[in-house]
């Protein structure tokens, strides 16, 4: 029988990957459990079980007597009162047993005997191997706690073993199971008996009956994981994904950079024709994804998180992370999006809380117009926007204008109204904005930004002009007035508002 004990544990040790000395150590329990259960079972008793052989022996531990009250006493008073859940009263603690490891310093003082049985019975072997079963499964789910504990965040695959109204159970392989819970599921996706999954760890824990993993397909992370997956140069760190907001099973937007010179990180993403972002999308049962470039200036960085609608001006407060935003008429509904969509996502995605206005809006509300000449004293940006207003950011310490590199070029000019720098590329503005550059450089660009404004701005009165005289000729010719009705809306002012962590609405 020791023959047959030796291979079975071998064969354990092949089959499940538990440690031999685990399954020997768990074997000498379940001997020591089953000898209890024989009749005439010494009180204390240990077994000592041969590595090689398979062969044991039972020794019985005669304890001094008052080593064993010293023992008990401590026992006792370690040991806690507990309440009897049916009727809610306190319920002394059971006559205690001395645990084997408390009787391991005293080995000196405890001499032993061989009580050795000659055969267990039919009770005993059935204890013997349940013990042995039990202490199986524990060594499984430890083993399967170490291996998952460490991969929080990971994207895993697995095939649907079971699904209903509170929780999934998806295999990830054989005998390890994870749970997707019903929050953590996609509204519009189902998932069906067999079907392959994707989904991302959130948590491994090791109480309970067992270790519990539980995976998301809501969770952000899960789009990084799937285009890491599919693009090669974020997989190599060529390009990151700096920032996600997602609203699953309807849209999400993503932030990337780029560390390499001459890699597109948008290109890179959405691949040859599409099929990258194809891809993700795929797997994500069709919710729609924005990819947009990161840029550490913030006005930018919100306009382009806007996409797909196309920003006028970004006017932004540093020190409240509040961005306004004036996009033309028609493009205010896309910028908001249905139900506030688009807008709530950009809040998220850039951390700031943003404000939409359209043109008309914007050149409507209620205060005085400021222009060139007004009070620049009160620390301001003396910056005029194209819409006539001054710039609301606040000045840079020895200078008229902010940190924008555009209001940083107007002291250049003798105006302040940005729209001086119309005809200048992103370029010549950087060079405008900084007081290093060269004087000969600097004032070709001047001469020519000066010259254009100027036509610019003589084209532009001939053209009111002209237009006037039309409008004279008209009402003269039918000899009626028409009243200017102005810009109308279905209704409200048509201002939308979202912040990182509130609901964008339609007034």
């Amino acid at each position: 029988m020791s023959r047959e004990i030796v291979e079975a544990v071998k064969a354990l040790e092949q089959e499940k990957g538990i440690d031999a000395d685990t399954l020997m150590g768990a074997l000498e329990d379940a001997l020591l459990s089953a000898y209890r259960k024989t009749p005439g079972a010494a009180r204390y008793a240990r077994v000592d079980l041969d590595r090689e052989t398979a062969d044991f022996r039972v020794f019985e531990l005669l304890l001094p007597p008052e080593l064993e009250e010293k023992l008990m006493a401590q026992v006792i008073a370690d040991a806690e009162p507990t309440i009897d859940p049916a009727t809610g009263e306190l319920r002394e603690p059971e006559e205690p047993e001395l645990d084997p490891e408390l009787l391991a310093p005293y080995e000196d003082q405890i001499k032993t005997r061989d009580v050795t049985p000659d055969d267990f019975g039919r009770i005993a072997a059935q204890t013997a191997k349940q013990v042995m079963l039990q202490r199986i499964r524990e060594a499984e789910r430890q083993m399967m706690f170490e291996e998952y504990q460490d991969r929080v965040g990971e994207l895993i695959t697995g095939i649907v073993q079971q699904s209903d109204n509170r929780y999934t159970l998806v295999q990830l392989r054989e005998r390890v199971e994870a749970l997707l819970p019903r929050s953590e599921q996609v509204w519009n996706e189902r998932y069906d008996h067999g079907a392959r999954i994707k989904a991302v760890i959130t948590d491994v824990s090791a109480e309970g009956k067992g270790p519990s993993i539980v995976v998301s397909r809501r969770n952000p992370e899960l789009i990084k994981q799937l285009f890491e997956l599919e693009v090669p140069e974020i997989a190599d760190e060529l390009v990151e994904i700096v920032g996600v907001a997602r609203e699953p099973g309807y849209r999400s937007k993503i932030a990337v950079i780029s560390h390499a010179d001459g890699v597109d990180p948008v290109g890179a993403c959405v691949g040859p024709r599409g099929s990258r972002v194809r891809m993700v999308v795929s797997e994500l049962r069709g919710e729609k994804i924005d990819i947009i470039p990161y840029n550490e200036e913030p006005a930018r960085f919100v306009a382009k998180a806007l996409s797909p609608a196309r920003v006028r001006e970004v006017l932004v407060d540093d020190e409240d992370l509040q961005a306004t935003v004036i996009v033309p008429d028609d493009q205010l509904s896309l910028a908001i999006g249905r139900e506030g969509q688009n807008a709530r996502l950009a809040a998220k995605l850039t951390g700031w809380r943003v404000d939409i206005k359209s043109e008309t809006e914007f050149s409507e509300v209620e205060e005085e117009i400021e222009y060139e000449g007004s009070d620049e004293a009160d620390g301001r940006c003396a910056a005029v926007l194209s819409a006539g207003r001054r710039c609301p950011n606040a000045a840079l310490t020895g200078s008229r204008f902010c940190g924008l590199p555009q209001h940083q070029a107007l002291s250049r000019f003798s105006t302040s109204r940005v729209t001086i720098l119309t005809a200048l590329s992103e370029a010549e503005i950087g060079i405008l904005a900084d007081p290093e550059a060269a004087d000969e450089q600097v004032a070709a660009i001047v001469d020519r930004a000066e010259s254009e404004f100027s036509e610019a701005e003589a084209e532009a009165e001939a053209a009111r002009a002209a237009q006037a005289q039309e409008d004279a000729a008209a009402q003269e010719g039918d000899g009626t007035v028409d009243a200017d009705q102005g810009p109308v809306r279905s209704d409200g002012d048509g201002a939308g508002i979202a912040e990182p962590a509130e609901t964008a609405t339609e007034a």
